[in-house]
């Protein structure tokens, strides 16, 4: 079957709510840290957890894609994410949270499943415009889940936050159960077969080493900005609320409007122009956030910055590597989203680091330079001709 409008903006949708359950902690940092007793640093653990989460369920789960029913293992697995959030609302103690959200991040690789079945059902013409128009239900998702989730924390507190979440989960999968699409599996192998064969592309395809290598340093950027800069406006001299906190997340819908453009104009040309154009933003909005001091409209500047130049790279990417082979599009994306994650996670844990030994203007120091690394490679690859 073909895709209709309907159809993808359905899926786009399902991807946007169900890849939220992944940054719901970040503007609750500050309330679990006052609950359980922990310094922000500490408790911003949770964020780097639920993407470590993500990126082994991307390794472990996703693959599965091309070997079982994708409709099927999305059901399931969504079912996994209700179990997980509800263990987060309940914990009793920070230790429990951590595991909790290790578990959220592994049953929220939905998006992932969505995604290949997406570009299967898609036209070689249209599976650019496709991916982009999901990508953009994914990058609201991920806006609107910083700015609900410090809403409903600084009302009923951050529990209430992971109660919804396991709510709306609940909804989806019904919803899902209802209207998508079934699709055969391509891969008649065993299951180690099927993990051994994903290290064989690693090796034989060029183009997927480079995507994934620069989405990492590209995710590891974003996910370092949006894990400390609740850190940097809960301080002096804003002193903000994870309410006001993440009211900051809507600044970055610029980046969800630009998605379908970049998908649309990634599978014609050279698309390589469009992740120089993201390197080159994010490299600004840095620059942006170094120069905020008490100007908040230049903080909110770098996010919009930040959030384009992200979706350029990534759909870019995600487009040209669903070109390469078609019957192998959940092991290839398995690859570049597995190093994606653990780039977040990097980011994440970076960020705080960073942060912890020289505040905001070390920050933007050490994530300028890793930028700086990515055009390096980026410039590498273009000698190569990749």
């Amino acid at each position: 079957m073909k895709l209709s409008r309907t159809d993808i903006l359905l899926m786009a949708f399902c991807t946007g709510l169900i890849v939220a359950n992944i940054y719901y902690c970040q503007p609750l940092v500050i309330l679990v840290a006052r609950e359980f007793g922990l310094t922000e640093p500490v408790a911003g653990k949770i964020s780097y957890l639920t993407q470590a989460g993500y990126a082994l369920g991307l390794f472990l789960i996703v693959p599965l894609g091309d070997m079982f029913e994708r409709k099927k293992q999305i059901l399931v697995i969504t079912g996994l994410a209700i179990v997980s959030l509800l263990m987060a609302a309940v914990s009793g103690s920070f230790l429990l949270l951590q595991c909790s959200s290790v578990l959220i991040g592994v049953s929220s690789v939905v998006p992932q499943l969505i995604l290949p079945m997406a570009a299967n059902l898609s036209s070689d013409e249209k599976r650019g415009e496709t991916i982009g128009i999901i990508m953009s239900g994914l990058l609201v998702g991920i806006l609107a889940s910083r700015s609900i989730s410090g809403s409903i924390g600084f009302l009923w507190g951050w529990r209430a936050m992971y109660f919804i979440a396991a709510s709306i989960c609940f909804l989806l999968l019904l919803l899902m159960a209802k209207r998508f699409p079934q699709s055969e599996p391509s891969f008649k192998g065993s299951y180690g077969q099927l993990m051994a064969s994903m290290w064989h592309y690693v090796r034989t395809q060029p183009v997927l080493r480079e995507a994934s290598l620069i989405n990492f340093i590209a995710f590891a950027t974003l996910s370092a900005f949006w894990t400390t800069m609740v850190l940097f406006l809960a301080n002096p001299p804003y002193n903000l609320q994870s309410l006001q906190i993440g009211m900051f997340g809507i600044a970055g819908a610029a980046g969800a409007l630009a998605a379908p453009l970049v998908g649309r104009f990634s599978g014609v040309g050279n698309p390589r122009r469009n992740i120089l154009i993201g390197l080159l933003l994010q490299l600004l909005s840095l620059a942006a956030f170094y120069f905020t001091k008490s100007h908040l409209i230049v903080f909110v500047l770098g996010i919009i910055l930040i959030d384009i130049g992200q979706q350029a790279i990534h759909v870019t990417n995600q487009t040209r590597i669903y070109t390469i082979m078609p019957e192998a599009r959940n092991r290839l994306n398995t690859v570049f989203m597995s190093v994606s994650f653990v780039g977040a996670a990097s980011g994440s844990a970076l960020g705080l680091w960073l942060w912890d030994n020289g505040g905001w203007p070390v920050f933007c120091s050490g994530i300028t330079s890793i930028i700086i690394l990515n055009l390096i490679i980026y410039l590498f690859y273009s000698k190569k001709r990749v």
